[in-house]
């Protein structure tokens, strides 16, 4: 295994030009497959209530069900560094909440990090989670929290005030010790401009190329949903496709009476009494022989390695 990915990683990685590949994830099993395929960092977003859950929003989503799924990926996970987001209301009433539910992210789900959105008007909260020992990281631009404040998921920081509003948030995060920033749904030469300002890593969605990195819901770049393209997504992989075939084959062979045939089922190695004076026919079968490939089970449902 190669070293652990840390916010040191990640910090190095932007001096020496090396991009950060960032993807969400749920649970364990796909934590497990995209750390495996090469992810440095592993976000738990809350927009598992969109993409999970089946809400129209992140707003719904609670601390436990953040606590829960971020507890899954961290089982999943060795190499990657694991950041879990602040769900809706669990920072923005007090310092003291945020500190509280940052800490529970940390000590309850076994994050590394955690991302919280906003600019300068949660500076102070920056500070008083980084004061507590818990790395932070922060997240601009098109912020879903705020879909009701800003009118919809729309393109932030195409006009000067509101670009500028975003690269002065941008720095007040950093000093107030931030170790990254995600930049959503902004211009591009807005996104190279703060890359350029700042000293801590970028990580782009939907903000072009030149951040220091880039991240997409897993779901999305795998086409799960044929039903969602917004421009910023490039789909990778079909799995919508893949996962219909695979599923649709097995409900037909169950209906025609072909799955499980025998290689997917077990035998017995003696005759087995039913009833008084009766036994259920049995395959002859040694029973000094080692077992049969598939006797012994094992975990009843697959797991990550």
């Amino acid at each position: 295994m190669k070293d652990k990915v840390t916010i040191h990683t990640l910090k190095r990685f932007k001096q020496i030009g090396q991009k950060i590949c960032m993807v969400t994830a749920y649970d364990a099993t796909f934590a497990h497959i995209l750390e495996e395929a090469g992810a440095d960092v592993l976000l738990i977003g809350d927009s598992l209530g969109m993409v999970i859950q089946g809400h129209d929003s992140t707003l719904p989503v609670t601390m436990d069900q953040m606590v829960y799924h971020t507890a899954a990926v961290a089982r999943g996970a060795r190499r990657a560094h694991v950041v879990a987001d602040l769900p809706f209301m669990s920072y923005q009433v007090s310092t003291q909440d945020a500190v509280r539910n940052a800490g529970r992210l940390v000590a309850e789900g076994g994050a590394g990090s955690i991302k919280l959105e906003g600019g300068a008007e949660f500076a102070d909260t920056v500070r008083a989670i980084v004061r507590a020992s818990i790395p932070v990281m922060g997240h601009l631009g098109l912020t879903p929290q705020s879909v009701h404040k800003m009118g919809g998921y729309v393109v932030q920081g195409r006009g000067e005030d509101q670009a500028r509003q975003i690269l002065d948030d941008a720095l007040a995060l950093e000093q107030a010790g931030a170790y990254a920033v995600v930049l959503e749904g902004v211009p591009m030469d807005l996104a190279r401009t703060v890359t350029q300002r700042l000293s801590i890593p970028t990580i782009g969605i939907g903000a072009g190329v030149d951040c220091d990195g880039q991240v997409l819901v897993c779901y999305d770049l795998l086409g799960m949903n044929p039903d969602f393209k917004p421009k910023f997504v490039k789909r990778y992989a079909n799995l919508h496709g893949s996962i219909t075939e695979a599923a649709g084959t097995y409900f037909a062979e169950v209906r025609q009476g072909a799955f499980p045939d025998e290689e997917h089922s077990f035998k017995a190695t003696k005759n087995i009494r039913l009833a008084p004076g009766a036994t259920a026919p049995a395959a002859r079968v040694d029973p000094s022989a080692p077992a049969e490939a598939g006797d012994k089970l094992g975990p009843v449902y697959g797991r990550p390695a």
